[in-house]
């Protein structure tokens, strides 16, 4: 049944439970358990990444940063670190100085904590500011076409909306970091505007992790399979608590109504591999 195949992936998710040790909580086998797994994970981010993963409202996004603090704003970008196992092909790449594997996530993320772009799959020894030379997100930034062309005048200068990062990140026309070093008054003033506004992507990560402690443990999946969990993990949450809203807004609770459409993809979920699914009620 799709909804056991379903329940199978959000354990997974929402523990840091072994795949075996899901398995034998479902009465499957480990090899089934990480077939099903990545079948569920990428129907999810074919059917829900492009629903959640957008812009929204920019006039709302731009407003509420500049309660904040920080006029013309569209987005705040950092990286997260999350812990895997040692990979197969190039171990030594993803390992840090205390002998920990970690891969990157890097988002921009809104004012209310919603990730507007992700990138996930890079080792933790790339520095974040070449992961985000290597990014779609880069180019249509410095295209000017990711944001709508939308500027205010400071001094004499005209600022098209801008993203804010840490000190690793370049200084662009559209992306501000905080000053470093000897710093006066003004900017002092500046950093603290722009910290303020930073913390949005700090509790963003945290949410996320909270949501799923399987992002605190060590992944225990090929490291090619990786990006597809994160991917997955930001894209179900976020669509649920939409629907959960949607249905509070509206006075009825609908939660049984969200299938993620799977009774209609069910054909994509059982793509490739199916061997061991057979007569366990998985067909």
């Amino acid at each position: 049944m799709v909804e056991k195949q379903v329940a199978i992936a959000i354990w997974k998710l929402a523990t840091p439970d072994s795949c075996r040790w899901v398995a034998n909580q479902f009465g499957v086998g480990k090899s089934t358990t990480g077939i099903v797994l990545m079948q569920v994970y990428r129907a999810i981010n074919r059917i829900l990444l492009r629903r959640t993963v957008t812009l929204g409202n920019m006039h709302d996004t731009v407003a509420g940063f500049a309660q904040m603090g920080f006029p013309n704003c569209g987005g705040v970008i950092d990286g997260m670190h999350i812990p895997i196992l040692a990979p197969a092909h190039l171990a030594c790449e993803y390992v840090n100085q205390k002998g920990y594997f970690l891969m990157v996530l890097q988002a921009l993320v809104g004012h209310h904590g919603r990730f507007t772009d992700i990138k996930a799959g890079w080792s933790e020894k790339v520095h974040d500011a070449c992961i985000f030379w290597n990014t779609g997100l880069f180019r249509k930034l410095q295209d000017g076409t990711f944001f709508p062309d939308q500027k205010i005048t400071v001094g004499e200068v005209k600022m098209p909306i801008v993203i804010l990062g840490d000190p690793t990140y370049p200084l662009m026309l559209w992306l501000m970091k905080p000053y470093t070093g000897s710093l006066d008054s003004t900017k002092e003033w500046f950093n603290n505007r722009l910290s303020r506004c930073r913390i949005t992507v700090e509790c963003a990560f945290g949410r996320l992790k909270g949501n799923w402690r399987s992002l605190y443990g060590k992944l225990d999946l090929a490291d090619d399979s990786i990006p597809a969990v994160i991917s997955a993990c930001y894209t179900s949450i976020t669509f649920v608590k939409g629907r959960v809203k949607d249905s509070l807004r509206h006075g009825t609770w609908r939660f049984n109504t969200w299938r993620l459409n799977l009774n209609s993809q069910r054909a994509g979920l059982l793509e490739g591999p199916s061997a061991g699914l057979q007569g366990l009620g998985m067909p």
